[in-house]
């Protein structure tokens, strides 16, 4: 946590300066979620590999036999671990770019992610070797524009009628509390009822 976050949370500002020294400390060896997952991923992989490559050598001791047919079998399993190795990095790749797209959805305000991507035409999304997408901003840009409904806006206070504890449906001839309004809400409230008394 920040400083300023300890501060609103009613923590001195000398504590609060103790205490997100301790929080970045703390957070030194955390990695992002996508990073985990993306590794795990790896690691299954990886694993699938070296059991699958286990059992290419049992096969190879039981047939060494003849040594034209050995050639061929490891050529053959050469061929077949570079295509699995390639494979493996596509995998990895996409789910780098799902990821950052996930979390590029999140930022821009989409209630349904699923729904959102369903809209954008991802071939034209790249992720750049610094993790950013390029290409991405024309894609979301047009879904906001043309079903602005998935996106969630970004609403400003409106404080007309505003009534601390009270349902936010104000009467017009109803009489108003001012004496529970925070400054900002009284002042607010006279500027938007210069009638009001």
């Amino acid at each position: 946590m920040k400083k300023v976050e300890f501060v609103a949370l009613g923590i001195s500002e000398e504590l609060a300066v103790k205490a997100e020294k301790a929080s970045l400390e703390e957070l030194k060896g955390y990695v992002e979620k996508s990073k985990h997952d993306e590794t795990v991923e790896e690691n299954k992989t990886l694993k699938a590999q070296v059991t699958e490559r286990d059992k290419q050598l049992e096969t190879l001791k039981a047939s060494a036999g003849d040594n034209e047919e050995l050639k061929k079998q490891i050529e053959t399993m050469k061929q077949q671990n570079a295509d699995q190795e390639k494979a493996h990095k596509a995998e990895l790749e996409q789910l780098k770019l799902d990821n950052a797209i996930d979390a590029a959805l999140t930022a821009a305000g989409a209630k349904n992610g699923k729904a959102v991507k369903a809209l954008i035409d991802v071939s034209k999304v790249k992720l750049g070797e610094d993790g950013k997408l390029t290409g991405w901003d024309d894609q979301i840009k047009a879904v906001q524009k043309s079903d602005s409904y998935l996106f969630t806006e970004k609403q400003k206070a409106n404080f007309r009628g505003f009534q601390p504890g009270a349902s936010g449906d104000v009467k017009p001839d109803a009489k108003v509390d001012m004496s529970k309004m925070s400054y900002e809400e009284l002042a607010a409230y006279i500027e938007n009822n210069p009638d009001a008394e």
